[in-house]
């Protein structure tokens, strides 16, 4: 600025401030900024030399026809001023980045505040502010182990889940793991941070070398018992969930990898002869419906679908009988039923369905019992494409009423309506649903036979 002014005081004699509503000329009587002048000024020769301009501001001292031409396409005045009253007159941005200008009008230095961005003086609290602002911070100058955990604490006050990482992935890289360790050990929020970014990021051996200070057991066992996933070899994956049934458990959870290892080392057995079957067409119901998918690594429901849908007329004693799964695993009896209905539904092997619900008493009657309830039975056998005298004999056994009428009505097993309004003495709503069925039918006449008795 104080450059500027003595530039400025330089040029009194040439540039007066109060002229700036006087129309400038130059020597060809047009005037300073229009159309034509430019035109001839941009024509005209730029090669004269600083000298040169110095000498013709001596001479034109008292007119404006003498400016130099790199300043000639606005006023001085208005560079100062910030004002711009011609309009082909250039922006003070403009003004400022000219050569010609900058030996009278040098450019002036930025504010001290523009800046602060690229300081380095910044203390944690700012630092963690600045973070939270999506400001780029350098945080290496945070050399001392006092200095790292205060913008670790600040971090963790901000409540950002951004800068809290951010912070811990630079005293990860900067920390000797002991001295990291032992400091999140009283820090809870920043150490749930970290074993979340680890996890995500999997970095295995840092998580459970950290677990491991921290004497969390079952948190070792169960990072360690997830390297499965990453082992593709069905033979590999098996010894290794095999080693992990030692490891430190709970109760619930070793009964879960116990039963993992069964599953699997079950479906390596299964899987080995059923492909020997279907190779060698031995087996019909390979033959009729073949195999869309390997039964590796399966779940134990898609174990037991598949065990229902192909072996399930074979003897306990077998490891592929859908009861031996039943039985080794434990598996409740409304999820074996769900799970044999639909098998045995897609195959239309409606004896085996009917097998599957009907119980004999003590004194050998029997009956039909379902533990999934007769309403959700008749739900899948529809999605089944059950016919309709299959639909009625399971529709008969929902007890409640309306729910019985809803599904006969919506899956049109006729008599079931027809029973039903007559057990109730509704002669209203049969007669009703008389105009529902078809004429002549022999539901039409089953409903007339009852309405005339």
């Amino acid at each position: 600025l104080k450059e500027s002014k003595q530039a400025v005081n330089s040029l009194r004699d040439i540039v007066d401030d109060d002229d700036d509503d006087l129309e400038r000329v130059s020597w060809s009587g047009e005037p300073v900024g229009s159309i034509s002048w430019s035109i001839k000024e941009t024509a005209s020769s730029s090669t004269s030399s600083l000298e040169g301009r110095d000498s013709s501001l001596q001479k034109g001292s008292s007119s404006y026809a003498a400016f130099p031409k790199q300043v000639s396409s606005y006023s001085l005045s208005s560079l100062f001023k910030g004002r711009n009253k011609l309009p082909s007159f250039q922006s003070l941005s403009d003004a400022l980045s000219d050569t010609g200008v900058k030996n009278y009008a040098p450019e002036l230095r930025r504010p001290k505040a523009e800046y602060k961005d690229y300081s380095n003086d910044w203390s944690p609290k700012d630092t963690v502010r600045r973070m939270q602002r999506g400001k780029v911070c350098s945080l290496e100058r945070f050399r001392s182990l006092q200095d790292k955990l205060v913008l670790l604490d600040e971090a963790v006050a901000g409540h950002d889940g951004n800068v809290i990482t951010a912070v811990l992935i630079f005293l990860k890289r900067t920390l000797r793991r002991e001295i990291l360790f032992r400091e999140l050990e009283v820090r809870q929020v920043a150490l749930c941070h970290l074993i979340h970014f680890l996890k995500e990021t999997g970095e295995q051996k840092l998580l459970l070398d950290l677990l491991r200070f921290l004497d969390r057991t079952e948190e070792v066992a169960l990072s360690q018992y997830r390297e499965h996933l990453n082992i593709q070899d069905v033979e590999k994956r098996r010894e290794f969930l095999k080693g992990c049934i030692g490891l430190p458990f709970s109760a619930e959870d070793t009964s879960h990898i116990q039963d993992h290892y069964t599953l699997l080392e079950r479906q390596i057995i299964i899987e080995t002869n059923d492909r020997h079957l279907e190779t060698s067409g031995q087996s019909e119901i390979f033959r009729k419906y073949p195999r869309k998918a390997s039964i590796l690594n399966m779940p134990l429901v898609t174990t037991l679908f598949y065990s229902c849908f192909y072996h399930y007329t074979e003897a306990e004693g077998t490891f592929s009988s859908p009861t031996n799964l039943k039985k080794t695993f434990k598996i409740p009896d409304k999820q074996y039923v769900l799970t044999a209905l639909a098998a045995r539904a897609k195959l239309r092997a409606w004896d085996d369905v009917d097998a599957l619900f009907t119980t004999k008493n003590w004194l050998g009657y029997t009956k039909k019992k379902a533990p999934i309830g007769f309403h959700r039975v008749v739900e899948i056998l529809q999605r089944s494409s059950a016919p309709v005298q299959v639909l009625q004999e399971y529709v008969r056994l929902v007890e409640d009423v309306e729910t019985r009428l809803s599904l006969a009505t919506k899956y049109k097993c006729h008599d079931v309506v027809i029973e039903t309004y007559k057990d109730l003495k509704d002669r209203i709503q049969l007669t009703a649903y008389k105009c529902k069925v078809e004429r002549g039918s022999a539901e039409e006449e089953k409903i007339n036979s009852i309405l005339n008795n």
